[in-house]
């Protein structure tokens, strides 16, 4: 005996209205049988939850970029990658890629595709970490490397820095963008609200770079003091319990921490552009300014010294007892390593001193393809800033100690020099001082 459950008969008779109803519509504009099909198919992924069949996502890239049926499978996708965790993003993204893998010719596919992503989420934070997470798995996902390259070219042009909005922030900015600086800062962590307060004080600049489709995110920011000479310890410049001076007897502004809040942007370059409108603004308040330079970390030092080998650390000791005990030590580089760190946090004789200052320059002023080592070096002496001085102990935090033994350098802003000194560069002859040049 089949019993028939009322409820389900109903569900069957509406299915099968709603189906002869699609088909009616459907014959009535033979356009929409497309976009028609491509709806069914996102139901069948969504009520299953299985991931997109490729050849449905092919649409993304191939169809127009005002077609219904694109566009709303281009917002259930964005709304699932939103809210997936980051196995099923990378996932999501390898079917994105195997969709578009074998469209030829490729033309402006892909730029539609990430045109039509935008556009469906009206998210421009999407399309930043899209980006990110490409960056993350570009080297797991066969063929994410294309996504990712045509992404950042649109990114390029989205981010240009003629659209990017400069903003002076300070103690009464909004709780939510003290908060991300917080989050946010790469250099040196600030540790309170106390510490926080201090870094935006009357006598202190916070400046970073806002996008008006991501107006509360700062992109990133720089951290400046100022000081009647150049600073050369990092811990006394941004100790919290440091009473706040007067601005009359400032000469030298010092740029202290500069941080990119997302990696997403990685590799669009606008830190340069916001140094030089800092440097603008700062003369425009504060003309009494003379000097700009910065107090760096030097980030690959450690990972590059300890990698020498005896050979290398002797052709770049002058003491000669030094030369003598590292010649036979194919440890040498992890063992100055140590060493350096351990004099930094006592008294140091003047010969390590000297020769750990010595290795650093040596480092700082070093080029793989064109470009020097350091990625900090890298940042500001692509922007035509000079390595100025090395300083000795600069850093005894736990994070100065482990990348660069203690110590920090000051990169020099000379707006007059800052073109020369870019060719200089370009020419593999990285500005030094003289100082530097003795080392």
């Amino acid at each position: 005996m089949n019993i028939v459950d009322p409820k389900r008969a109903a569900r069957s008779v509406n299915i099968a209205e709603t189906r002869e109803g699609r088909g009616a519509a459907l014959a009535a504009d033979p356009g929409a049988v497309r976009s028609g099909g491509l709806l069914a198919r996102l139901g069948r992924w969504l009520e299953r939850d299985h991931l997109p069949d490729p050849a449905v996502l092919r649409a993304l890239y191939e169809a127009s970029l005002t077609d219904g049926g694109a566009n709303q499978l281009a917002r259930h996708w964005a709304e699932r990658y939103r809210a997936a965790d980051a196995d099923e993003r990378r996932s999501l993204l390898a079917c994105l890629v195997r969709a578009g893998v074998d469209i030829e010719p490729r033309g402006d596919r892909g730029m539609r595709l990430f045109r039509r992503l935008y556009a469906q989420s009206d998210r421009l934070e999407l399309m930043v970490e899209l980006r990110a997470d490409m960056l993350r798995w570009r080297n797991q996902v066969a063929g994410l490397s294309v996504l990712e390259q045509e992404l950042a070219t649109l990114l390029s042009n989205w981010f240009d820095v003629g659209m990017l909005e400069l903003r002076h922030i300070n103690w009464d900015s909004p709780a939510s963008l003290l908060e991300k600086l917080i989050r946010y800062e790469a250099v040196h962590e600030i540790r309170s609200w106390d510490d926080m307060r201090r870094r935006v004080a009357a006598d202190r600049r916070c400046y970073a770079f806002f996008h008006p489709r991501m107006s509360d995110i700062p992109l990133i920011f720089v951290e400046v003091a100022f000081d009647g000479q150049m600073a050369a310890n990092v811990q006394r410049l941004i100790d919290p319990s440091r009473p706040v001076d007067g601005l009359d007897k400032a000469r030298w502004a010092i740029f202290y921490s500069i941080s990119n809040t997302q990696r997403g942007l990685r590799g669009i370059s606008f830190g340069n552009f916001l140094l030089k409108r800092v440097i603008e603004a700062l003369l425009d308040e504060l003309p009494q300014l003379r000097s700009f330079a910065t107090l760096s970390p030097i980030p690959g030092f450690a990972d590059w010294l300890g990698r020498r080998s005896g050979d290398e650390i002797q052709a770049l000791l002058k003491d000669k007892a030094e030369r003598q005990a590292v010649a036979e030590d194919a440890a040498a580089g992890a063992h100055w390593l140590e060493r350096l760190r351990a004099a930094a946090q006592g008294e140091a004789p003047d010969a390590v001193r000297r020769s750990g200052l010595r290795l650093a320059a040596h480092y700082l002023t070093q080029l793989r393809d064109g470009d020097p080592l350091d990625p900090v070096a890298r940042f500001h002496l692509g922007n035509g800033a000079r390595i100025e001085r090395l300083n000795w102990a600069a850093d005894d935090s736990a994070r100065g100690l482990e990348q660069s033994c203690g110590m920090m350098v000051n990169y020099l802003y000379e707006p007059e020099q800052l073109d020369e000194n870019r060719v200089r560069l370009a020419a593999g002859k990285p500005r030094v001082s003289r100082g530097v040049q003795w080392l």
